[in-house]
């Protein structure tokens, strides 16, 4: 059992519209507040070789790329920090600091108790006008699929390719692009944590489409062979890039490193070359 079939259980005592996105959604006069949370724990989540200081950052930063998957603004972060050490605690909230400081958001506070285990669990809240949100169901056949970026070098880092650790460790969440990808006129946007092929399959789920990438268009990771390239980018987790769709005429996107992989397409699977792939990323498993 992986955490998507789990999320079945929540859809039928939440209701599944409230389950789609990346994040929660509150209409606030003529806004949405925008707000998602992301648990984080030591054994699971964060590599080996990973500074406090990282640890902080990366629970910040996977809460604000959510956030920016909405094309939110966000406006605070709370954390909580469950401590094995409790000498621990400076350098991970340096760290979170950092990261907020970055893009200029508040962190308000939070909570501390002690587990076994370090884990840190961060809540954030943003805003976006009405005509700007862009939620992962929207997607319009023929439209452009697109990523912001480059896919699979966090992967390659954490099977060893160290010279690509800073993509792992301290990842950067797409926040100003976000917004930048919502005011041009959007269709559907979620990032990209957990691999681009599992995140496809997870907008299948919430449009009733499908998807078509050609692997030509994959940004290649540098100095690395072409067709190990384009498995870290299709199945690698750990970046925190943006994947979103629009009609074709909006592209380019002015002032933003963003490629066209491919299109909506009507059959509800996700194709790379015409062939279709397994649903293959980053999962928590249960046994």
């Amino acid at each position: 059992m992986d955490d998507r079939e789990l999320l079945r259980d929540v859809m039928d005592i939440i209701g599944r519209e409230n389950c789609l996105d990346d994040c929660a959604v509150l209409p606030s006069g003529d806004r949405y507040l925008v707000a998602s949370t992301d648990m984080l724990h030591e054994k699971s989540d964060f590599p080996a070789g990973m500074s406090g200081f990282q640890m902080g950052w990366m629970a910040i930063a996977v809460t604000l790329s959510d956030l920016a998957s909405m094309g939110a603004r966000p406006w605070f972060v709370l954390l909580a920090a469950g401590l094995d050490r409790g000498e621990r605690l400076r350098e991970i909230m340096q760290g979170a600091k950092a990261c907020c400081d970055e893009y200029d958001v508040i962190l308000a506070g939070g909570d501390l108790d002690h587990h076994d285990e370090l884990t840190l669990v961060s809540t954030g809240v943003g805003e976006v006008e009405k005509d700007r949100l862009v939620r992962r169901r929207g997607s319009g056949i023929s439209d452009a699929l697109c990523i912001t970026g480059m896919t699979g070098r966090a992967q390659a880092a954490l099977e060893g390719n160290h010279r690509f650790d800073k993509y792992l460790f301290q990842p950067v969440p797409r926040v100003c692009e976000g917004q930048a990808i919502a005011a041009a006129g959007a269709t559907s946007m979620m990032d990209i944590s957990d691999g681009l092929v599992i995140s496809l399959y997870d907008m299948v789920d919430a449009n009733g489409c499908g998807y078509a990438i050609e692997s030509q268009n994959l940004p290649l990771i540098p100095g690395m062979e072409r067709e190990e390239s384009i498995q870290y980018s299709l199945y690698g987790g750990g970046d925190f890039e943006l994947l979103f769709t629009c009609p074709e005429d909006l592209l380019p996107v002015t002032g933003l490193d963003v490629t066209r992989i491919g299109t909506v397409i009507h059959a509800k699977e996700v194709l790379v070359d015409g062939v279709k792939v397994p649903k293959k990323g980053y999962q928590h498993f249960w046994c």
